[in-house]
């Protein structure tokens, strides 16, 4: 039982709580122009179908009118232009609330729960699950469910439904295929996901092979000025040498950085009493800089030091990606880096651990910002895969922590990594009797 539980538990935090929301499935430009399209012109058909062709015993022409209106925000530049922003998700899911679940109760609750509008209601319920994710719909079906009914009482609905406890079936039925549905469809991203990045760990691993031989040369570079060489071409073939070898330490990095990000989904659980301040310095310590004004730039500041308990190599690869991520930054920028242009605190905020990477570099936006731990989404154009922040929000969550983000355009960011300290108990120390 205790195992079940556990098992159940963390399938409600993988599934539910930390799986991110995807507010407009499917995201197109070109989708969401034709649901704008098609959601307009519907609306004025049906109510020529509703309100004289085949009349209904309610029909308003205002509230449809409004609501072909309405349908003209999935239209707008700001929405279409980038459907996966934040500000496109908020739009997209205010609109469909109204056209929907709100909508929908209210004219069934006004038509006496009949059969068009019974018909209506369940179609409605598979569209919203098909349109955004599950427990936005679930969640936009209750809401709006209740305020479309208080908004029909307001109206004067009438009471007296024909069969409700079938209309209360069908709806019942809809609803649990619409659950199935979501279920099924945000397994089926998931599964693409998983796959996606299992790809790239296979690829990334398989590079060592390659890298492994050229990193053999640079040894039999250092073997060849062993012998009778000139000085000046022993330098040329020393620094050769180093330089292959430096290149080989680095894509190693870069691949280690590839595979931990393809258990994205997947994260190892073993965890370890790590201390903050040994791990930063090592992570520092063991970082591959591509030039020595770029490790000056780097300074340590230990405040505070604390114990958390969490998976080592992570959690180091955490801080990897961070760093790497604040250089960029900084070669991003006008100036060329200084001492001090790249910091790692660690210290204690409000009862809990605190490790900051801050940066003097060229900012975030409050847009990107919003983003920026969304997967495959990344700030830099052209390079990067927007993978490494999402690796780090789940690794970090992983260990009952949060990671945050404070920045400004042109002044810099900080990221900061706040833990549960793991209390430890001092070492006691045997004196002679």
């Amino acid at each position: 039982m205790v195992s079940a539980k556990a098992r159940l538990w963390r399938w409600l935090l993988d599934e539910v709580v930390r799986a991110p929301v995807e507010a407009i499935l499917h995201p197109s430009r070109y989708r969401l122009l034709w649901i704008g399209a098609f959601t307009f012109v519907g609306h004025l058909v049906i109510y020529g179908i509703w309100g004289h062709l085949i009349p209904q015993p309610y029909e308003n022409p205002w509230v449809r009118l409004v609501m072909a209106l309405l349908a003209l925000i999935y239209v707008l530049p700001r929405v279409s232009r980038d459907p996966s922003s934040t500000e496109s998700a908020r739009m997209f899911s205010l609109a469909t609330w109204i056209q929907l679940p709100w909508f929908f109760t209210w004219m069934y609750w006004m038509n006496g729960g009949n059969a068009v509008w019974l018909g209506s209601v369940a179609m409605m319920i598979l569209i919203y699950y098909h349109a955004t994710d599950w427990r936005l719909a679930t969640l936009g079906l209750i809401t709006g469910g209740l305020a479309g009914w208080a908004t029909a009482e307001l109206s004067g609905s009438p009471h007296g439904f024909t069969d409700p406890l079938a209309n209360t079936v069908v709806i019942g039925f809809s609803w649990t295929m619409g659950l199935m549905l979501g279920f099924s469809g945000a397994n089926l991203r998931r599964a693409r996901l998983l796959n996606t990045l299992s790809t790239m760990g296979v690829m990334a691993h398989e590079l060592r092979t390659p890298l492994a031989t050229v990193n053999l040369m640079g040894d039999v570079l250092r073997n060849l000025v062993q012998h009778d060489v000139p000085e000046a071409k022993r330098k040329k073939l020393e620094e050769l040498a180093t330089r292959l070898q430096n290149l080989v330490r680095s894509m190693n990095r870069q691949i280690d950085t590839q595979i931990s990000n393809a258990q994205l989904m997947r994260l190892p659980r073993e965890q370890s009493l790590i201390t903050a301040a040994e791990l930063v310095q090592e992570v520092i310590n063991q970082y591959p800089f591509r030039s020595s004004r770029e490790r000056d730039c780097v300074q340590i500041h230990i405040q505070n030091d604390f114990f958390f308990t969490a998976s080592r190599p992570l959690f180091a690869q955490v801080l990897t990606n961070l760093v790497k991520n604040a250089l960029h930054a900084l070669a991003a920028a006008s100036t060329a880096p200084s001492p001090g242009d790249l910091r790692l605190d660690v210290g204690m905020h409000h009862g809990k651990g605190r490790i900051a990477v801050s940066d003097d570099g060229i900012g975030i936006t409050l847009e990107q910002q919003q983003r920026i731990f969304e997967p495959f989404f990344s700030t830099q154009t052209g390079a990067g895969n927007g993978l490494g922040l999402t690796f780090c929000k789940n690794v970090v969550e992983s260990a009952n922590g949060r990671l945050s983000v404070h920045s400004q355009p042109g002044l810099g960011a900080v990221f900061m990594i706040d833990l549960p300290i793991t209390p430890t108990v001092p070492t006691q120390v045997a004196t002679p009797a």
